[in-house]
């Protein structure tokens, strides 16, 4: 069975002081009267969860997801196209590696397609999941603009209960590419508002846009200005944009066969992102893309997305 959101009471707490100065990418200055800076790594993967496993929960998927989740030590783990008997099992699989510190509430499931359809997830529910190792406060679900399909998107998003001021989002934005950008700028305006109230947000999800397209420049601040990524007038910086190694302001490829335009560096498409707003940054960051698992059963490879792994150090 899932886990059902736990409303609690607790303080809220007023950060003081000015967020850190980002200097460049990967180097900041933090003011004495700061936030105590906190590391967090973030997990995400959009695992097909119908398309290329059917709704199984016993083809190699859901074991290999908790014991990466485990094996990098991740503070959040987002999930797009996920089926409810997915999520229920990673429930289960998580509680039996000792990962949530609390394990009656770690996992939130919100739903962009209903129960009902034979066709889809043997009927289950499907959308997307979030789980914290730290136990998460009530969740906001946000539907995202319509784009007339089955599947209704959503924002999905959690604080956590010991500290409000630390808010985890996970979304799946539409391919349709009439109401990609309304999706993008709902999510972006969302962020926003998270962020006047003073809370800080890290965001991972398929987001149907590589990072050089126009029209990811409103969320890249403009301190990111070099060939394979420029023209920002955002605020937030991409975990993986500082990477020299493979594609600086860009960074290494997720998805496999994605349609659209080439990346800037060649190889395949990089769609699945994870978010912080640079104001928010108080040291380093960086991020890797995992190589596609073959080993599920039934199946050649066990996504067509490699699993996405980040870590920051945010005020």
């Amino acid at each position: 069975m899932g886990l059902h959101d736990i409303r609690r009471r607790g303080a809220r707490f007023v950060i003081a002081g000015a967020l850190a100065a980002v200097l460049s990418p990967a180097t900041v200055a933090v003011p004495a009267e700061a936030a105590t800076p906190h590391a967090y790594t973030v997990w995400q993967w959009n695992v097909a969860g119908n398309t290329i496993h059917d709704g199984s929960t016993t083809d190699g998927m859901v074991d290999q997801a908790a014991a990466s989740i485990v094996n990098r030590a991740a503070d959040f783990a987002g999930f797009n196209e996920l089926c409810k008997g997915q999520y229920d099992a990673l429930v289960t699989a998580l509680r039996a590696k000792g990962w949530p510190a609390d394990t009656q509430n770690f996992a939130r499931f919100e739903p962009s397609r209903p129960a009902g359809n034979s066709s889809v997830c043997n009927g289950e529910e499907f959308g997307n999941a979030l789980f914290s190792k730290q136990p998460p406060g009530t969740a906001a679900r946000i539907a995202l603009p319509d784009d007339g399909s089955a599947e209704k998107r959503n924002l999905l998003c959690a604080p956590l209960s010991g500290t409000p001021a630390i808010r985890f989002c996970t979304t799946h934005i539409t391919t349709n590419q009439s109401f990609n950008v309304a999706q993008l700028d709902a999510v972006r305006q969302k962020l926003e508002a998270y962020h006047a109230a003073g809370e800080t947000v890290l965001i991972s999800g398929d987001f149907n846009a590589q990072p050089h397209y126009g029209r990811l420049n409103p969320f890249y601040a403009p301190s990111l200005d070099v060939p394979n990524n420029g023209d920002n007038t955002g605020a937030y910086r991409e975990l993986d944009d500082n990477d020299t190694g493979n594609c600086l302001g860009y960074g290494e490829w997720t998805a496999d066969g994605t349609p659209g335009a080439a990346p800037p560096c060649g190889g395949k498409a990089k769609i699945d992102l994870i978010f912080v707003r640079e104001s928010a940054l108080a040291g380093s960051y960086s991020e890797d893309s995992l190589a596609i698992s073959t080993s599920c059963t039934g199946v050649a490879a066990c996504s067509d997305h490699r699993i996405v792994v980040g870590t920051v150090t945010v005020a």
